[in-house]
């Protein structure tokens, strides 16, 4: 790695710090009297205090020079909760009410629409150390105490979709990407965990004093989140996006059917693009390749929720023209939450179906389906589930139920939505759909296994591992100690199994 380059320019000067006192509001300037600011200057500067705080007087605000009783909202600048109540505890200054702690990004929006707008989780700044601490006596105690301590699993978190710390979760996402890559699993699951702690946090790391007491942040971690934060971006992660391998294989795999094992082929070929894949004769591929090749654009584009309902609709209509009281339910990120998917999976049940109608249902839905001319591929696996058989150690293994691996022809006045994104002239468009049958017995334990996410399926089955002495798949649960399968009917009944709080499945975005 090259040295830091030094920059030729000559360090700025700073301006003289103004003497002169600062006007405070007039009451009649207030609009909103129920609301008293104070602007900490602490990292900001007088300058940009100064200029935030005529601003918003200008809007109608109440903006005091010095911290008083009166003040209700404290807002600060690259500080945490932690580092405000520091800064007050230092100063010796006592506030006898509760004013809330946010960060300057709230009173901006509050200036740009003129009127204060609503507090959110990315406004909030969270205080985590313990003032408890008979060392460190801390501020008066009416002000925010510290947050429950994180868990190391996800299973114990709840990770919505409300990510205030994309820019650091992007960069161990793309790391961990390239480490599954090149197949270096134990750096994988590093980076993974890492971007799923930081994904459940409430708040934004915005100094390395944030990380404190996270779990999951090694020294390699937290020296990439450092440069982050001081740099805006990874030199690792900036390496890895210019690698002419994780490239390559980014784009193989992109194509429905294309593995790793087969991207390593390819790049070893000397190929570097899908077009030159593509006319190669000297190549053979398989049906699932050729498939995925024929409806790239299409399988390539994501899946929007829209789309994912309308299949859902046809998926129902299919599976319950021969089974009536089947039950069919969208698994995956949608039922996490997401807006958008890569495809749509379903979890199909039938509480009063026989074995050989279950065994039946896939291929006559597949049948009806080509009938109808809604069928582009499909791969059907058959089922290798044994009921005695113990659940898999393995914690990414496959389940044993019959599945489905299709693609499926969805017609375009079927959707009720914009399809702005289609391309034109189409009257349909190619969605990868996956199909589980299972029997109804274990239809808690496939839901749960299915809805993901990846990480919070892992950690789920590590924590059955290693805390309860269980061993979990998306078959049954088996209680080690007593020897016994232990049943259940729901999730929150596998939860409360694990001695675990029910985590609700859009809280599950691990």
């Amino acid at each position: 790695m090259d040295p830091p380059q030094t920059s030729p320019l000559s360090p700025r000067k700073k301006r003289p710090r103004q003497t002169g006192a600062l006007m405070a509001s007039s009451p009649q300037d207030i609009k909103f009297q129920d609301l008293v600011v104070f602007i900490l200057e602490k990292k900001m500067g007088t300058t940009r205090r100064a200029f935030l705080m005529e601003l918003a007087r200008r809007k109608g605000f109440r903006v005091e020079n010095e911290l008083s009783d009166s003040v209700t909202h404290i807002v600060a600048e690259n500080n945490s909760g932690s580092d405000v109540l520091e800064w007050l505890q230092v100063q010796k200054i006592q506030v006898s009410s509760q004013p809330e702690l946010l960060d300057v990004s709230w009173l901006i929006e509050c200036i740009g629409a003129g009127k204060p707008v609503e507090m959110t989780g990315k406004h909030q700044l969270v205080v985590r150390r313990d003032y408890s601490d008979s060392t460190n006596p801390g501020p008066p105690k009416t002000l925010p105490t510290a947050v429950q301590k994180i868990s190391q699993y996800a299973c114990q978190r709840r990770t919505t979709l409300n990510n205030c710390n994309q820019i650091f979760t992007d960069a161990f996402d793309i790391l961990a990407e390239n480490c599954e890559f090149r197949e270096n699993e134990d750096s994988c699951v590093t980076f993974m965990r890492a971007a799923s702690v930081l994904k459940s946090l409430p708040f934004t790391i915005i100094s390395m004093k944030d990380t404190e007491g996270i779990p999951c942040l090694g020294s390699k971690v937290k020296c990439i989140i450092e440069e982050i934060i001081e740099d805006g971006e990874s030199s690792e992660v900036k390496a890895v996006l210019n690698d002419e391998r994780y490239q390559s294989f980014k784009l193989f795999t992109s194509v429905f059917g294309v593995g790793l094992k087969t991207s390593e082929k390819w790049f070893r070929m000397g190929f570097r693009t899908l077009s030159k894949v593509r006319s190669d004769e000297s190549l053979k591929f398989t049906r699932m390749q050729r498939a995925g090749f024929l409806y790239y654009e299409d399988l390539v584009s994501c899946v929007t929720r829209a789309e994912a309902e309308a299949v859902s609709v046809l998926v129902k209509e299919a599976v319950q023209a021969f089974l009536p009281d089947a039950f069919v339910t969208m698994t995956g990120g949608f039922r996490r939450g997401k807006k958008m998917g890569h495809d749509v999976d379903f979890l199909i049940t039938s509480p009063g179906s026989t074995e050989d109608e279950e065994q039946q249902l896939l291929q006559k839905v597949m049948n009806l389906w080509e009938k109808k001319g809604l069928l582009l591929y499909y791969d059907l696996v058959e089922s290798t589930f044994e009921k005695l058989r113990l659940p898999s150690r393995k914690v990414d293994a496959l389940d044993h139920f019959q599945k489905c691996f299709l693609i499926f022809k969805l017609p375009l006045q079927r959707v009720d939505s914009d399809q702005s994104s289609w391309q034109e002239g189409k009257t349909w468009k190619a969605i990868r759909v996956d199909l589980v049958m299972c029997p109804y017995e274990r239809r808690a334990f496939a839901l749960l296994g299915w809805t993901g996410s990846r990480q919070f399926e892992r950690d789920l089955r590590r924590y059955a591992t290693h805390e309860r002495k269980m061993i979990l798949d998306n078959h049954a649960l088996y209680d080690k100690t007593k020897r016994i399968f232990l049943k259940a009917e729901s999730e929150e009944e596998i939860f409360a199994h694990l001695g675990l709080d029910y985590i609700e499945p859009w809280e599950r975005n691990a």
